[in-house]
C-alpha cells in the first residue's frame, strides 16, 4: 500500500511539474535561405550573410534568396548611438 501511495505522489508532482513547463522562445532566424535544386531540392534558412549562403551553394546548385520570415532585432532600449565630437 505504501509503494502505492508513493507512486501516486510522484505521478501527481511529475505531472504538475509537467503542465507548468513552457516551451524555449529562443528562436533563431537567419536573414538567408538557400534553395537547392535538384530531384530532392530543400530548403536551408541558416544563413546570416548572402557571402556566406553563395559560398554554400558554389557547386551545389540552387539559389540563396532572402527569408520571407526573418525580422531583426530591434535594438535595446538603452541603447545611444556613440557621441562624436
Amino acid at each position: 500500500m505504501k509503494i502505492l501511495a508513493a507512486f501516486g505522489c510522484a505521478s501527481l508532482v511529475a505531472l504538475s511539474l509537467s503542465a507548468t513547463v513552457r516551451p524555449s522562445a529562443a528562436a533563431v532566424i537567419y536573414p538567408w535561405c538557400a534553395d537547392y535544386s535538384g530531384r530532392m531540392g530543400g530548403q536551408n534558412c541558416g544563413f546570416t550573410s548572402l557571402q556566406q549562403c553563395l559560398a554554400t551553394q558554389r557547386g551545389n546548385g540552387g539559389s540563396c534568396n532572402p527569408n520571407a520570415w526573418y525580422q531583426p532585432y530591434p535594438p535595446p532600449a538603452s541603447y545611444a548611438p556613440p557621441f562624436r565630437r
